[in-house]
C-alpha cells in the first residue's frame, strides 16, 4: 500500500465524528514517521498523540526498580492513556490536553499537546497498542482502527541505534540498549499483528 492510499485511508476514517486511528509496531519501525506524515497530509482537523506521553518519569521508575528496562509494558501508565482516549470521545466540546514525550529530556511533558474541539481524527502511535497483556488490552476497544508497521529487523535496530546516539548515547552503550531493552520490547509487541486492521511496512519511501 502507498503513502497516498494510506492518506487516503485515514481521510475517510475522519469524516463524520471524530475518530481515533492507532499506529503499533516495534521500536524504531516508523510509528511517530508515519503519524506526522498523515497528521500534515490530512490537514488542521488531524493532530498526533503519542503513547510515549504516559512514560513514567525517571523519578518512578527508579522508585520501582524498572529504571533498567524503560520502554518496557510496565514502565507506562496504561490506564491513564485509555482514560485520555475515553475524553477524547466525551469531551469534543471542550480542548483536551494530553501528554507528549521530550526526547532530549527523555521524560514525559504533561499537558503539551491540546486537542481542540476542530479535530477529527486523532493519530496516536506507540508500541504496546495491540499488546496482549492486560491492561494494555483494554486499549484496541478504544481506537476505531489500528494499524501495524513492520520493518526488516536490521534496519529497525540501525535506526534505534542512530536514534540513541543522536540523543547521548555513545554508540556502544546505544547497540548495548537496542539489543538488551528495545528488543525485548520488540518481541512482546510482535504478536500485535494478527490483531490490527492494516499491516503497513516501515520504509515507504515516499515519507521521505
Amino acid at each position: 500500500m502507498s503513502a497516498q492510499e494510506l492518506v487516503h485511508r485515514a481521510c475517510k476514517l475522519g469524516t463524520g465524528g471524530r475518530r481515533i486511528l492507532g499506529i503499533a509496531g516495534a521500536p524504531g519501525s516508523g510509528k511517530s514517521t508515519l503519524a506526522k506524515y498523515l497528521a500534515a497530509a490530512v490537514g488542521p482537523a488531524a493532530i498526533v498523540v503519542p503513547m510515549d506521553g504516559f512514560h513514567l518519569a525517571d523519578v518512578e521508575l527508579s522508585r520501582l526498580g524498572r529504571a533498567d528496562r524503560k520502554g518496557a509494558p510496565d514502565t507506562f501508565d496504561p490506564l491513564g492513556y485509555m482514560a485520555l482516549l475515553r475524553r477524547f470521545r466525551a469531551e469534543t466540546a471542550n480542548i483536551v490536553y494530553a501528554p507528549a514525550f521530550e526526547r532530549d529530556l527523555d521524560q514525559p511533558i504533561a499537558a503539551s499537546i491540546a486537542v481542540e474541539p476542530s479535530i477529527r481524527l486523532i493519530i496516536t502511535e506507540g508500541n504496546y497498542l495491540l499488546y496482549h497483556e492486560p491492561p494494555w488490552t483494554g486499549v484496541r476497544d478504544l481506537l476505531d482502527e489500528c494499524w501495524f508497521m513492520e520493518l526488516d529487523n536490521t534496519k529497525r535496530r540501525e535506526r534505534l541505534v542512530h536514534r540513541h546516539v543522536q540523543f547521548g548515547k555513545t554508540r556502544p552503550a546505544a547497540e548495548r540498549w537496542v539489543n538488551g531493552s528495545d528488543e525485548a520490547n520488540a518481541r512482546a509487541v510482535a504478536g500485535g499483528v494478527a490483531r490490527a486492521d492494516l499491516v503497513v511496512p516501515g520504509d515507504l519511501t515516499e515519507l521521505g
